[in-house]
């Protein structure tokens, strides 16, 4: 095996300039959200969301994007699992979008809310079956003895009762910063912040 100091990579992107952009963050993450579906990306909605325990310990994992809009960036959970009760707790979290492919990533920060129930509804009834009794049955986070455990619960689970345990629903995550990161030759990267200050988005480039 080589050096682990010796990995590395090129990075050969597109220039990103802070005159180009569009003005408004959310439309930006459109049109680059919409070049990495052309671009075959295999989980383009794959993000990591970062939260932070009472303690001030963080935490980090990835979850899926199922939405956004002005108002923010959506994704669904088990309200009771460890990032369901850190977001309880504290609801300052970040997401990160890392498209290796086009050497781009996506830093958003800002705080969450719960979405309201029956959005929280209308995506749960739209999951496959399979899906939504696996999010029923697994107490997400909690210590079990085994996997036959977790795969006994599932085929013993009466499938006519197949609901939204009040537990699971949806978060919002409303930004109040969010960084656009171009690879650029030489670690010379691109680097363009959006920051709300009084209810509109400053634009900045920051140094690499």
């Amino acid at each position: 095996m080589s050096d682990i100091r010796d990995l590395r990579s090129e990075y050969m992107g597109e220039p990103l300039n802070k005159s180009e952009v569009d003005p408004n963050p959310v439309n930006q993450f459109k049109r680059w959200f919409e070049e990495a579906i052309r671009s075959s990306i295999i989980e383009p909605t794959a993000m990591t969301l970062a939260t932070v325990s009472e303690t001030g310990q963080p935490s980090a994992r990835i979850v899926l994007l199922k939405g956004f809009n002005e108002k923010g960036f959506t994704f669904f959970t088990n309200y009771e699992s460890r990032k369901g009760k850190e977001l309880a707790a504290n609801k300052k979290a970040s997401l990160l979008f890392f498209w290796s492919e086009l050497h781009r990533q996506i830093r958003i920060e800002g705080e969450v809310e719960k979405l309201p129930v029956d959005e929280s509804e209308q995506y749960f009834n739209s999951r496959p079956e399979a899906s939504r009794i696996s999010a029923i049955v697994s107490e997400q986070s909690k210590v079990i003895p085994g996997r036959k455990y977790l795969e006994r619960l599932v085929l013993e689970f009466d499938r006519t009762k197949i609901e939204r345990p009040p537990n699971w629903g949806g978060y919002l995550l409303k930004p109040v910063q969010i960084e656009f990161w171009q690879g650029r030759e030489n670690r010379l990267h691109d680097r363009i912040l959006y920051k709300s200050v009084n209810n509109k988005w400053e634009i900045n480039r920051l140094a690499p």
